[in-house]
Formats: structure tokens, C-alpha cells, sequence
């Protein structure tokens, strides 16, 4: 019989999908992986939204930022489903979340984040309005380089720019946490070398197991750990396993790997669904996270379960969201 644990998913796509195609439904779909009746389904109990810009909205621009914020807004507003979303944004939220998780009707509570600050457009202004607007993860950038840094497929591998390191410095300041997914290894270390604050990297594998570019590599995976930061398993095939079908199973292959590291304590979970056009075996949508939770009290104890699936990043939140005002 399977045991009912709820899920933290920190990366999704769903914002960006929607912008482009107004028709589509949050509440059952189709066309997009997480939907409420899905997230409902799968015991999702807090699901990060990226705000995410891809080339195909032409230049980036923070109008584009803010009508992402706009959509987000509108789906924590929608009263045409039992459940609603519940912004979290404060420590306090992130505390009354782990309190009562998993109590029967309990709310799904949602996050925002950014996925690359291209849309900021070097204005540091923006981050303080994003802030207010309950963005709480800023990842620098996505695949290539942008006015603050060197992203992960970017040829020269550079680390941050003079204007990058400012936005360091401020998100610091305001309270914004930092995302290492898609940096480039320069300014990954760059960043470990000069920060005093945890990170996280939402949605990144272990390169010794699969060695894609984008997945991190043991000693990164080991100052995650010694910052205290934490490390998202994601579902993107090609993240997982170089070739073949991809199966639940080989994504255990990386919680092992970083658990072998002395990572137990910082495992979580980033989708990137609907970021994604392949899916592993099972894991198609939020609905089919019971089936992972399955697979992985096959082989941890309970407890370890329920700190990767939830309470690893409860923790984390609980002791680096600011206070409510």
C-alpha cells in the first residue's frame, strides 16, 4: 500500500507556457504537466513557478517578466477548483507549511522564481520590485551568457560581470536567494568563493552519473553541501541517462550519488515540467510523484523519504526566507 508523503517541487515551467498560449488550463489542462488536478493528485504540497524568458518572445524585456508575474497572480486568484494556490513567501508561511503538511485539506502553497535575469535588463531596481512581488529564487541565467554572467553552455566559461556582481551583492541585501542552475562552472565557484549566504541549485543532476553539462560535478555537489545549500533532482531525460529510454530507476542512480557525498540532508526535488518535451518512464506529471515516492521506500527509510521529498527544503526555507513584515 503506498504511503501518502507530500512532495516540494522547485522548478517549473508552467508561467512561460501559459504566456505564450493564453487558451491553455491550469485547473486539468491539456497542453500543459503540472495543473492543479494533477498537483492535487500527486500530494504536491508546494510547487515553484519560474519565470522563465526563451528566445522565442523575442528580447527579453521586463515586460515580459511582469506579465509572467501577472499570470501567477491570476492562478493563486482562481476559485474554480477546491484547492487554491497559497503564496508562500515569508518564513513564517514556510513554517505553517512544515507544521501542518500533509493534513487532510490542507492548501497547495506556490513560489516564484526567476530563471535567468535577461529580462532585467541590467536595472537593479527590477529586483527589489520582483521581491515585492513574492519572487524569492533568482537563478543568474539560463544556458548562455547575459549582462551578470557566463551561463553553462557558454564557450569561454566566464563568471560575472562588474554589474553581476552587484546583483550579488543586492539580492544579499533584499533577501533574494541565489540558483546555480545553468551558471556557468566559473561563476559557480566564483559565487561559492565570495558569498556568506546558502544557495541552491533547483533543478541539476550529478555529473559522475550522467555527464551532461548542465549537472553538477562531485566537488560542486560537495560545497552545496558545505554551504548548507541545497540540490534539486530533475526529470529532464538527458539530465538522467546519456541514451535510451529513461526509467525512475536510473534517476535514483543520482539521489544515491549525492547521498554517497554526504547529501542526504540537502536532496530535493526540480521537475522542470513543462520546461521539458521528454519525460521519464512514469514521471510525466506532478500526478505520478506517488509512484516515485513508491520506488524510494523500496530503498531509504521513511524519514530519509520525507526529508527528500519535502522537509530538506521546508528546512531551508524556514531559515532563509525573511520575516514577515
Amino acid at each position: 500500500m503506498k504511503k501518502s508523503v507530500p512532495i516540494v517541487d522547485m522548478h517549473c515551467d508552467v508561467l512561460y507556457k501559459m504566456q505564450r498560449d493564453s487558451s491553455l488550463d491550469f485547473i486539468q489542462g491539456p497542453g500543459l504537466d503540472v495543473t492543479m488536478n494533477r498537483l492535487q493528485e500527486g500530494n504536491v504540497a508546494l510547487q515553484t513557478f519560474a519565470i522563465f524568458l526563451s528566445e522565442k518572445l523575442g528580447t527579453p524585456r521586463f515586460e515580459h517578466v511582469f506579465r509572467q508575474i501577472e499570470i501567477y497572480n491570476l492562478l493563486t486568484a482562481q476559485e474554480s477548483h477546491p484547492l487554491r494556490l497559497r503564496p508562500l513567501r515569508w518564513k513564517e508561511d514556510a513554517q505553517e507549511l512544515r507544521t501542518n503538511i500533509g493534513q487532510a485539506g490542507g492548501s497547495i502553497w506556490s513560489l516564484l522564481s526567476l530563471e535567468g535575469v535577461d529580462g532585467l535588463e541590467g536595472n537593479l531596481s527590477y529586483l527589489d520590485l520582483m521581491y515585492k512581488q513574492g519572487v524569492r529564487f533568482i537563478g543568474v541565467t539560463w544556458n548562455y551568457a547575459n549582462w551578470a554572467a557566463d551561463g553553462i553552455l557558454e564557450e569561454r566559461n566566464g563568471g560575472f560581470t562588474n554589474k553581476g556582481r552587484e546583483l550579488i551583492r543586492r539580492c544579499k541585501e533584499i533577501g533574494l536567494i541565489l540558483d546555480v542552475s545553468h551558471l556557468s562552472e566559473a561563476g559557480f565557484w566564483e559565487l561559492a568563493d565570495t558569498t556568506e549566504r546558502s544557495f541552491i541549485a533547483s533543478h541539476s543532476n550529478a555529473r559522475a552519473v550522467c555527464p551532461h553539462p548542465r549537472n553538477l560535478t562531485d566537488e560542486q555537489i560537495r560545497t552545496i553541501i558545505a554551504l548548507n545549500g541545497r540540490m534539486g533532482m530533475t526529470f529532464v531525460p538527458w539530465f538522467v541517462k546519456e541514451q535510451g529510454e529513461v526509467s525512475q530507476t536510473d534517476l535514483l542512480k543520482h539521489i544515491e550519488h549525492v547521498c554517497s557525498l554526504g547529501g542526504a540532508n540537502h536532496i530535493m526535488f526540480g521537475s522542470d515540467f513543462d520546461g521539458i518535451h521528454q519525460w521519464i518512464q512514469g514521471l510525466e506529471h506532478p500526478g505520478k510523484y506517488t509512484d516515485l515516492v513508491e520506488l524510494l521506500q523500496k530503498h531509504y527509510p521513511e524519514t530519509l523519504v520525507r526529508q527528500f521529498m519535502y522537509d530538506n527544503m521546508l528546512t531551508f526555507l524556514c531559515e532563509n526566507l525573511g520575516d514577515k513584515p
